[in-house]
């Protein structure tokens, strides 16, 4: 059985209640740092997830870049009659929004999915969570399909050129 006043005189010891208070800290550290890793490498594998159901509907994609679009071109077109830009810029911006808009469209979605769960498992590792277990399984299919893709289209490439 412990003895309540040794306890006692533990707890009040100057040098205890530092270590106490360092390790709580470390301890605090820690705990943030893996939760930020944690929740970075769940948004980059959400990110994937993203450019790999594009992959498979490309109508997702192109709904989501239209809506962009609109959203872009209404701001543009607030700030223009807001007086902020001259209408020179107005026609400068809404081009390369529309520019941005075909990049986009044009992009490999599988490609983008591919760099995303690679983003996961060599950025966000350690630790193993669960999230660089999905991406790991998920960057080998991704980056098969992205082969496929290139394939298809006639573009030559070599494995170390998508690393």
């Amino acid at each position: 059985m412990i003895n309540k006043n040794k306890i006692s005189v533990l707890v009040k010891n100057p040098k205890f209640q530092i270590f106490s208070a360092v390790f709580i800290c470390i301890a605090a550290v820690y705990a943030m740092v893996y939760l930020d890793v944690v929740s970075r490498a769940r948004e980059a594998y959400l990110e994937g997830e993203k450019y790999l159901s594009w992959h498979e509907n490309p109508s997702q994609k192109k709904e989501y870049l239209d809506a962009e679009l609109d959203e872009r071109l209404k701001a543009l077109k607030k700030e223009l009659e807001r007086g902020r830009i001259s209408s020179e810029e107005y026609a400068d911006k809404v081009d390369i929004a529309k520019f941005d808009y075909e990049r986009n469209m044009e992009e490999s979605s599988i490609k983008y999915a591919y760099i995303w769960y690679q983003t996961v498992v060599e950025l966000f590792t350690p630790p193993e969570s669960k999230w660089v277990k999905k991406s790991r399984v998920k960057m080998t299919a991704a980056k098969e399909l992205w082969k496929q893709e290139l394939k298809n289209k006639n573009i030559p490439f070599e494995d170390y050129m998508l690393e």
